[in-house]
């Protein structure tokens, strides 16, 4: 059983006794160190959840070794093979190991509420819309789209889930005090989301000089919590190695 995650890893995670799991990780621009890529990140932390055991070692793409050609060729990591067969798509992925590491040995986590998962979701597809834009007449109409969705997630996040409000109490419960989407444990929807709201928060500074508002109160306390927790922290590359992945990616806005 093998998982090579995207990034030009050959990470080689040991699932305590009963499987052992290798990834393919992206390595970062220095060749060794983790690269940026937000897939790879989220199936890293779902690991780190879950207290699977891995050791990393990277792989660099550009000299992509010939075992991991063979195994699933022209595919871009991440991907797993297990039992002769190989998964490429990440939400399959994240299916898998929700399922294989699953209780008593390992936590379950898939949210409660299924509006978490789509909470944010739309965020990267404005956000990448904005910063690979070159017209500055068209920058301030993309600027508001990601702001829109911005706003949508900051008010789920400020918004009570069901479960925390009572409804034998006479207070009126109008803002959530919850840490993560789904309540106050990480589950799959932030494996999915902070990787890239990070993304977004780093690079739309760095080439558009765009802060996400301070008004967004319930975002930012969702990040530094993040920032917080080691799951997060020791699976995300550095900003400046995030600078760097988006440095063709972002466009100059010219006139």
């Amino acid at each position: 059983e093998m998982l090579i995650l995207p990034l030009d890893i050959g990470l080689k995670p040991y699932l305590s006794p009963p499987r052992s799991v290798e990834h393919g990780w992206e390595a970062g621009s220095d060749g060794e160190s983790i690269g940026n890529c937000p897939f790879s990140q989220r199936l890293f932390m779902i690991l780190w959840l879950k207290g699977v055991v891995f050791n990393v070692t990277t792989v660099d793409l550009k000299r992509k070794p010939a075992d991991l050609q063979n195994l699933a060729p022209g595919t871009h990591p991440p991907f797993i093979t297990f039992n002769g067969e190989v998964k490429t798509d990440v939400n399959k992925i994240e299916e898998f190991l929700e399922d294989v590491l699953c209780p008593p040995k390992y936590i379950k986590l898939g949210v409660r509420h299924p509006e978490s998962n789509t909470a944010g979701m739309d965020i990267f597809a404005k956000f990448s819309a904005f910063i690979k834009n070159s017209k500055p007449d068209g920058n301030e109409a993309l600027e508001r789209g990601l702001l829109k969705t911005l706003q949508k997630l900051d008010e789920y996040l400020r918004s009570p889930l069901p479960d925390e409000i009572d409804h034998n109490s006479i207070e009126d419960v109008k803002f959530s005090d919850r840490k993560f989407l789904d309540g106050d444990e990480m589950t799959l929807a932030d494996c999915n989301l902070l990787p890239k709201l990070h993304i977004v928060k780093v690079v739309a500074k760095k080439y558009r000089g765009f802060d996400i508002p301070k008004e967004m109160t319930a975002i930012w306390k969702y990040l530094n919590i993040a920032y917080t927790r080691e799951e997060f922290t020791n699976t995300c590359p550095s900003d400046k190695e995030i600078e760097i992945a988006y440095g063709d990616v972002a466009k100059r806005l010219v006139k």
